[in-house]
């Protein structure tokens, strides 16, 4: 492989992303705009805006937008009504992924250039043959890795675009929990950053808006904890530290069990069909985490005020253990 050089307009926005880490604390809550949040994802937004508020830090909302197909028309309405509703103001601009595409692909062109990327032709069907009996967390074989590579068209079909990993473990500071740390070869393995379809994947997207957006810390559910390590890889590819982590875990009942489907995509609606307010919901998913009592009613402004950044780690910490408060 060779080194990695990049356009001057994709270095000049990366040292911009830099130096807007080095100003202060800048937080991010970035979901899909295919449907209205549900009630993960609004505590997660909710934890996200107290941390980056506890800090005197910014907090940004981005849209992961590039997967057209899966959005859904009136989401990216709803989706700010939602927050501001509950009172989770964000600073700045509205930020869409679909706006990037463009430093996207020169990041794609440059790692192609360098060697860091190869095709893969492997379809669905047969990785899941391959992968079924190690679970939903099997790592890609390296079936195309040696092979010549044919970036072209094939039997109709485009390859998709895999990360040449390199051997070794990958690490991320974590700030609600032990560090971070996954064997690149064994757990990470060569993921995918291109689709066959031609669709920037998540991992090189959200690797990509953490640097030149300057995040410094990132509060996201457990659910993403895996998806640290193909993420963190493509930033050492650039030479850039990752942003800290803090992964929450997901929401439980009072007796410990994950909650069904049905009861997990809950939003807004629902709460308000139950003749709930802001105050009301604002108040449940804190009491959710044992942050404040169940049916307690304040706004996320009282929230921030009468918590502590130490008493948000000490309930995940309880919630880890299953014996957190459910709603």
């Amino acid at each position: 492989m060779s080194a990695l050089l990049l356009p001057s307009h994709l270095e000049a926005v990366l040292a911009s992303g830099q130096r807007l880490r080095e100003a202060g604390y800048r937080g991010r809550f970035a979901p899909s705009p295919t449907g209205p949040l549900h009630r993960g994802n609004l505590r997660t937004a909710l934890l996200s805006w107290l941390e980056a508020r506890w800090q005197g830090g910014e907090w940004l909302l981005r849209l992961d937008d590039l997967d057209v197909p899966r959005n859904r028309a009136g989401a990216e309405a709803a989706i700010q009504a939602d927050l501001l509703w509950l009172g989770l103001n964000w600073d700045g601009q509205l930020l869409r992924q679909s706006d990037s595409r463009g430093l996207y692909a020169t990041l794609l062109s440059a790692l192609r250039r360098a060697g860091h990327l190869y095709p893969c032709r492997c379809s669905r069907r047969l990785l899941a043959d391959i992968s079924a009996p190690h679970g939903a967390q099997a790592v890609y074989p390296g079936l195309c890795r040696q092979q010549q590579p044919q970036w072209g068209w094939q039997q109709g079909r485009l390859p998709s675009w895999r990360l040449r990993l390199p051997p070794g473990p990958i690490h991320w500071q974590e700030h609600f929990g032990e560090p971070g740390r996954l064997d690149g070869q064994t757990a990470v393995g060569d993921v995918v950053l291109r689709r066959a379809d031609g669709v920037v994947a998540y991992h090189l997207a959200t690797a990509l808006d953490e640097l030149i957006h300057g995040i410094t810390d990132v509060v996201r559910g457990d659910d993403l904890w895996s998806s640290t390590g193909p993420q963190v890889a493509v930033m050492a590819l650039l030479r850039l530290p990752p942003p800290r982590y803090g992964h929450l875990p997901l929401w439980r009942s009072a007796s410990g069990q994950r909650l069904s489907k049905r009861e997990g995509a809950e939003g807004l609606a629902a709460y308000r069909e139950r003749g709930m307010d802001a105050a009301a919901v604002v108040g449940e998913l804190a009491a959710s985490l044992a942050l404040v009592p169940a049916g307690s009613r304040l706004s996320a402004g009282e929230l921030l005020a009468a918590i502590k950044p130490g008493n948000l780690a000490a309930a995940i910490q309880t919630a880890r253990m299953g014996i957190n408060s459910g709603p």
